[in-house]
Formats: structure tokens, sequence, C-alpha cells
């Protein structure tokens, strides 16, 4: 069972087919998801949502779908994500008129506290692409500390930030 988690403004929701109309524009807007492999086609959209789901029935953990309470609108994901041989993240995304509101900071408290709270985590990490300064910008509001600098399977090299549970 995906649990659903509250915070004063937002609900973090399990992925379900509701979700599509969100994910869509922000999978197939060039500029919104460039950092995530971005733009990508409607049948690949429904492929990162069920991707989404299947990763809590596999891993037991995953992302969430942000939906506000004040219109009940699905405005982005955050949680955790873990590909083949690469290190368990927070990550998120919020559609563009959803942003520069703080969404993306409430909803990562919520989750890093679930993650330490609830799986019991000893630390939560995070890294980015070095061009999303966006991203970076929010890891260092959320406390987060650069740790190392590794090399991904991808060929690209990250820095990866730990946010402690003090968060």
């Amino acid at each position: 069972m995906i649990p659903t988690i509250e915070t004063e403004r937002l609900k973090l929701v399990p992925p379900s087919l509701e979700c599509f109309d969100a994910y869509e524009k922000f999978y197939t807007d060039e500029e919104a998801s460039k950092m995530y492999g971005g733009p990508i086609n409607k049948e690949q959209v429904l492929t990162r949502l069920k991707a989404d789901l299947g990763s809590w029935h596999l891993l037991g953990f995953g992302v969430w779908v942000i939906q506000l309470k004040s219109d009940n609108n699905y405005i982005g994901t955050c949680g955790f994500w873990q590909g083949k041989d690469w290190p368990r993240e927070l990550t998120w995304w919020v559609i563009p008129e959803g942003r520069g509101r703080g969404i993306a900071t409430e909803a990562s408290n919520a989750a890093l506290l679930y993650a330490y709270n609830e799986f019991k985590w000893d630390v939560v990490e995070t890294y980015m692409n070095d061009e999303n300064i966006a991203a970076r910008a929010l890891v260092e509001r959320l406390g987060g500390k650069k740790t190392r600098r590794e090399k991904f399977n991808d060929g690209l090299s990250r820095d990866i930030y730990a946010l402690h549970k003090s968060v």
C-alpha cells in the first residue's frame, strides 16, 4: 500500500491514471522536462507514470504525485527514484505554472521526513546535472551538503548531496 502524506497545502498521493494530464503537461514541454530526458511522446509519458507506480511495488519506495489541497489539481511529483546501478535519490518535478510557490520545497520536506521516520533510512541523497541550477538551489534550501562527486553510467559526473535528518 502506498501511503498518502499531507502538508499544509499539499497531498502527496500514489501515482494513478488520474495524474496522467500533469505528467503529459510536464514531459511533453521541452523546456520543463529537458533535465528529465524530455520532451517525450504520450506513450512514453504513460510509461513514465507506470514506472513511477511500479517502483513502489518493486522497490518499496517511489514518487508521490503532488496534489494541491486548494483545488485538487495535480502539479508534479516528489519522492524517491533509483535506476539500475544508480544511487537512490530524492527527486521532484513541478509543472511550469506551479513553480516559484515553494511547492517543491514543501513536498521535499514531507518526503524527507517520511524517509527518515517511516523507511528508517540513515541518509537521503540527491544529485542533478551540473546545469540544473534550480535543483541545486532547492537542495541547498533543504540543507543539502555536497558529499562527493561520482561518474554515472550515462557518462556524466554529478555532485551528490546528503539531506540529513535534521530537515
